[in-house]
């Protein structure tokens, strides 16, 4: 048993490319968004349902970003490729999702790597909403809006990216394999017509009705 998880672990062994952000020694430039999020955002909520205190108004707590690899089963260097893109994309290194239980039919084994996914909090979740909002949302093809209606019934909502080339990150000549992701905004809103008005402030491309 222990030698099977030794050999599980070498093969999952993924090594960071590039620089890393601790070698960067310049200022950080504060997120647009949050100060967006204080002047505009919350007195646009508070006034449209009449919260009493700045601590009622909704925010958004995480972004959660997934990116399901199930070929590299048979090919590590897939999972990579897919680790080194969610790093540029998010700006934070990817954890590595394993399988919980064995499938004979999908050659799968338990605690074999199938992907990775990444959550963002504070500076880097305001920056990555902001670019994906701006920059990124328009390069979907045939782009017409978000649904409002992908929404969990506790203020969260979870849209599918199919093509991770709509970020300006990544270099469309070095893209190997094009991959989707799931992309989660966690917030705190009792209720999802609070958590769309919320998103709606800060620029969301809803589909228009």
């Amino acid at each position: 048993m222990a030698k099977t998880t030794t050999q599980t672990s070498k093969k999952a062994e993924i090594k960071p490319e590039g620089k890393r952000l601790e070698e960067y020694q310049g200022e950080v430039p504060f997120p647009r968004l949050y100060s967006f999020y204080k002047e505009r955002v919350a007195p646009a909520m508070m006034s449209r349902f009449g919260y009493s205190s700045v601590m009622q108004v909704p925010k958004i707590v995480k972004i959660c970003i997934n990116m399901g690899v199930g070929a590299a089963t048979t090919d590590q260097r897939l999972l990579q490729s897919a680790i080194n893109e969610l790093e540029l994309i998010t700006g934070q290194r990817p954890a590595i999702s394993r399988a919980k239980k064995a499938i004979a039919n999908f050659k799968l084994r338990a605690g074999l790597p199938i992907g990775c996914h990444v959550t963002l909090r504070r500076a880097r979740m305001y920056e990555f909403l902001d670019r994906f909002i701006n920059i990124a949302s328009p390069r979907i093809r045939d782009f017409r809006g978000f649904s409002d209606k992908c929404l969990d019934g506790r203020g969260n909502m979870t849209i599918g990216v199919k093509e991770q080339i709509i970020f300006p990150e990544i270099d469309v000549d070095k893209v190997t394999r094009i991959a989707g992701m799931d992309i989660t905004f966690v917030t705190n809103a009792s209720t999802d017509e609070e958590a769309v008005a919320l998103l709606q402030e800060f620029g969301f491309p809803f589909r228009k009705a």
